[in-house]
């Protein structure tokens, strides 16, 4: 894996991350928290997406690159709003 999918990864995930947290209001936890979960759980994701498709986002094909990016999002998606469920019921114990 070249820095590029790496990248795209985390941006996919921040993005995703961010995002679920927003619409997900029990998952929220944050915009920067939700992006950092989300970014974590983007190399994950986009880990994954590659290992399934095989393809290397830096060898120029944008559609590895998308895959990347899209994996990325949903392994961030994912891992917010589980990180994000389990801290809020923790704190309203």
């Amino acid at each position: 894996m070249d820095i590029t999918a790496i990248i795209a990864q985390l941006i996919g995930g921040a993005a995703g991350g961010a995002g679920s947290g927003k619409a997900i209001k029990d998952a929220d936890m944050g915009t920067v928290v939700n992006a950092i979960v989300g970014a974590i759980g983007g190399l994950g994701g986009g880990g994954i997406t590659g290992a399934l498709l095989g393809g290397a986002a830096g060898s120029g094909d944008i559609g590895a690159l998308a895959a990347q990016l899209v994996g990325g999002g949903v392994g961030g998606v994912v891992l917010q709003v589980i990180v994000g469920f389990i801290k809020n019921k923790m704190v309203a114990k």
